[in-house]
């Protein structure tokens, strides 16, 4: 039985990778930086599936080499899945940079060094979306050829650590030596929604779900900002997929909505759907700009406000025969998944 490594196990995708390994017959092999959180990952798949003995924990952390070779044994593919996610501004950008470039290029040192046969990274939309950024213009559709500067001033720290980690990716893919050259397939992953398998509301988008339903979004108002959306059950199963299909090696793609979604498109499809303590009112661009003098949240949303950036999944599409979960089914089942802790 091919055995797979899925770094993050325990975040909101990782649990759906395995979940995605686990029903095509993969012995899966999830990384936690606590072994206390087994339970809790454990009872959340087992919801979808009995892993029957083909899943086994192991402790890593993207800081650390310890553990890595362990990890790794036996594993003919890796789903580096693992990095922190926050639109919070650090007071040190390593903070970010750090564990999401250190810890892509530890594990793609790691996964050479065992012999993987791929690696499949999870990166985002923002390494390509700074294009728009930088633009004079309010909307725009990215590509695979595009890049974000990651020097830009109109990003983020979380948006820099994502295109560095992947630039850095590429070089480590484009560069290699030896015997056998390890294949690789990058996952440009939009917002990310979907059901919780754990009901838990761990990760930004579960938690700005849960703020709406109980009228406690943060900003009380909604900030205008329209990004590309991935379903988590989408993105799980097209990471499987690209493990194997050889038309994704060496690609980047795109598992995301083409259609920009915004915060003010996730509040409406709540309201029209019963969840009444969810506001519509639309907050200024001048008010998001006010609060990030304050805030850090909203100092790392000013980039985004404004803009409404779509994205070509044409390609992706194709390869993996593919169409996107309808983005109202992903936001409602996501509600339906957390409505017990409203």
């Amino acid at each position: 039985m091919e055995k797979v490594l899925v770094t993050g196990v325990s975040g909101f995708l990782g649990h759906h990778c395995a979940v995605e390994l686990l029903k095509s017959g993969y012995h899966v092999k999830g990384s936690v930086r606590d072994l206390n959180k087994k339970s809790e990952v454990l009872n959340g798949i087992k919801k979808e599936i009995d892993p029957n003995g083909k899943l086994e924990f192991v402790k890593l952390d993207l800081l650390s080499d310890d553990g890595w070779d362990d990890a790794m044994q036996g594993c003919k593919y890796v789903l580096h899945v693992a990095g922190p996610f926050s639109v919070k501004e650090p007071d040190d950008q390593n903070e970010y940079i750090e564990p999401i470039r250190g810890g892509t290029m530890r594990a793609l040192k790691f996964a050479k060094k065992a012999k993987v046969k791929r690696f499949v990274l999870t990166s985002s939309a923002v390494t390509m979306m700074g294009v728009v950024y930088d633009s004079n213009e309010d909307t725009g559709t990215v590509d695979i050829k595009d890049w974000t500067d990651p020097n830009s001033k109109n990003i983020n720290t979380y948006i820099k650590a994502k295109t560095l980690s992947e630039k850095a990716a590429w070089d480590f893919f484009n560069n290699q030596s030896g015997d056998s050259s390890m294949e690789m397939a990058v996952m440009c992953a939009g917002g990310i929604y979907g059901p919780s398998l754990t009901g838990n509301i761990n990760g930004f988008s579960l938690k700005g779900v849960h703020q709406m339903l109980t009228g406690h979004f943060k900003m009380f108002m909604i900030p205008p900002a329209g990004i590309p959306m991935s379903d988590v059950r989408d993105l799980a199963k097209l990471h499987v997929l690209a493990m194997k299909e050889e038309r994704a090696n060496g690609k980047r793609l795109i598992p995301t909505t083409s259609k920009a979604y915004s915060f003010m498109n996730i509040a409406e499809i709540l309201r029209d759907n019963g969840y009444n303590k969810v506001s519509t009112k639309k907050a200024p661009i001048f008010m998001v700009k006010l609060m990030s003098l304050f805030d850090k949240e909203a100092k790392g949303m000013v980039p985004i406000v404004g803009n409404t950036v779509s994205s070509d999944n044409t390609e992706t599409k194709k390869i993996f025969d593919w169409e996107p979960i309808p983005f109202e089914k992903t936001i409602l089942d996501c509600a339906k998944s957390i409505e017990h802790l409203i």
